[in-house]
C-alpha cells in the first residue's frame, strides 16, 4: 500500500486532494454495497474498513495543520465529499489535533454534526466535542455549561451528543450534569437518545459502579427499559 507524506502547510484544499487520492483507488465496490446497506442504504461509501482507510491516510493526517482555522476548513472539504470515509477521516484528524480546538470551535463542530447525521458520524463528532471539553473543564470548571443549553435542543442528534460528551472521562465525570441530562431526556421515546442515556451511565459504571446502581434504582420509574437495560449491563 503506498503512503502518501504530508506537509503541516499544505493548504486545506491540498491536503483534501492528497487524501482522496490515497483513498478512491481502494474502493471496493461490493463492500461498499454492503457498507450501505450497514445504514439503511442512506449515504454512500467508497468500502473501505477503517484499518485500510486509516492506514492509507496516516501520513496525510498526523503532521498537524498551521492552526485550528485550517483544521476546521479540512473537516469541512472532507465532509462535503459524498463518500462517508471521508467523514470518518475528518473525524480521526479532529480528535488526533483536537487540543488545537477550544469550546469557541463548538459551534462549528455542531454545524458538521448536523450535516447529514447518523449515529456513526455523531458519535464520532461526539467524541472529538468530549475530548474538548474534558481538557476545557481543567481550566474553566464552567466549561461543560454549553452542553446544559445543547441537551435541551430542537435536534436530536445534537441531544444525544450532549448525552455522550462525557464518554471516556472516567472518575473526572461531572456526575451533577450526568445525572441530571439523562433525567431531562428520559421521558423522550426517540431510541437514539434512550440508548444513549444506557451508553453514558454503562460508561461511568466502569468507574463508579455504586453511584450508577443507585442512580438507576431511584430513577427506574422514570428510565425506559433500554436505559436501564443498557446501563446495568456490566453491573452485578
Amino acid at each position: 500500500m503506498i503512503r502518501i507524506a504530508s506537509s503541516p502547510d499544505l493548504l486545506p484544499e491540498a491536503r483534501v486532494a492528497a487524501i482522496e487520492a490515497a483513498l478512491r483507488p481502494l474502493a471496493d465496490a461490493g463492500r461498499a454495497v454492503q457498507m450501505k446497506a450497514y445504514l439503511l442504504n442512506r449515504f454512500d461509501f467508497l468500502g473501505l474498513p477503517a484499518p485500510v482507510r486509516r492506514a492509507a491516510v496516516l501520513g496525510l493526517i498526523r503532521p498537524p495543520p498551521t492552526d485550528a482555522g485550517v483544521l476546521l476548513a479540512v473537516a469541512r472539504l472532507l465532509w462535503a465529499k459524498s463518500e462517508r470515509e471521508f467523514r470518518y477521516t475528518a473525524i480521526d484528524l479532529l480528535r488526533r489535533h483536537v487540543r488545537m480546538l477550544d469550546v469557541a470551535h463548538l459551534p462549528e463542530l455542531r454545524e458538521l454534526l448536523q450535516r447529514d447525521p447518523w449515529w456513526e458520524t455523531v458519535d464520532g463528532l461526539s467524541a472529538v466535542i468530549g475530548a474538548l471539553l474534558r481538557v476545557a473543564v481543567k481550566r474553566d470548571p464552567a466549561a461543560s455549561a454549553v452542553m446544559d443549553a445543547w441537551i435541551a435542543d430542537a435536534d436530536f442528534w445534537v441531544r444525544r451528543a450532549a448525552m455522550l460528551h462525557q464518554l471516556g472521562w472516567r472518575l473526572e465525570t461531572d456526575e451533577v450534569r450526568l445525572a441530571r441530562h439523562a433525567l431531562q431526556l428520559a421521558g423522550e421515546r426517540e431510541f437514539f437518545i434512550r440508548k444513549a442515556i444506557g451508553w453514558a451511565l454503562r460508561d461511568y459504571a466502569r468507574w463508579n459502579p455504586d453511584f450508577v446502581r443507585a442512580f438507576v434504582d431511584a430513577q427506574r420509574a422514570v428510565l425506559s427499559k433500554l436505559s436501564v437495560r443498557e446501563a446495568c449491563r456490566h453491573l452485578t
